[in-house]
């Protein structure tokens, strides 16, 4: 009969959920919430940064400004005894790289803009020496890769065969994995989660 009464109609088809579900779902709640009170405590570690003086150059994408240490954003540079070959011959690219960062700041003070910081705690800073955009010039000049950003002028530079693209090169992320280093992650949003959650999470 249409009129008939049923348990299932009753309910709407539902059935009323166990203990264990509502202590599951409580449970849940609650982690929830700590989670986010433990990411709202620790929100002062993604402050945004400012690091200026005199640099001294540690290879073709990091500096320390005093006692701060600084890994330029978006780009990744030969290591310092990385190897390129350009002509048939090796040469010390990751040198170059080096000594390309350093005549880009001359004389000038360094500034250093940047709120996160990577796996070895240096700050992932966009710098300036004057006028010139750092970060961007590295690459511009092809003794830098693009690491997450930057994609255009590296194109630029390869097109035109600037610094490393004048030859063969293994990416600086390659070559350190062959001999064993340890890896980064990119600077692009991937990376920026993963290394905001290491930041966040880091105590110390």
């Amino acid at each position: 009969m249409s009129g008939a009464w049923s348990p299932r109609r009753r309910h709407g088809g539902r059935r009323p959920r166990s203990p264990w579900r509502k202590l599951l779902d409580y449970a849940l709640t609650a982690a929830i919430l700590g989670l986010l009170a433990l990411v709202t405590a620790r929100l002062d570690r993604l402050d945004m940064r400012r690091e200026q003086g005199t640099a001294t150059v540690n290879d073709g994408d990091s500096l320390t400004l005093g006692p701060a240490r600084v890994r330029l954003r978006g780009i990744d540079a030969p290591e310092y005894t990385q190897l390129c070959t350009r002509n048939g011959a090796d040469y010390a690219c990751g040198k170059m790289a080096r000594q390309a960062l350093a005549a880009s700041i001359g004389n000038r003070p360094v500034t250093c803009d940047g709120w996160q910081k990577d796996r070895y705690g240096r700050l992932l800073g966009d710098c300036k020496a004057g006028g010139i955009d750092l970060n961007r010039a590295q690459v511009e000049a092809g003794w830098a890769v693009a690491y997450g950003d930057f994609e255009a002028e590296e194109a630029r530079a390869r097109a035109a065969g600037r610094g490393i693209w004048a030859g063969g090169f293994q990416q600086p992320q390659e070559w350190r994995r062959a001999h064993q280093q340890a890896q980064e992650s990119r600077h692009d949003p991937l990376g920026t989660i993963v290394d905001s959650l290491r930041e966040l999470f880091r105590f110390r």
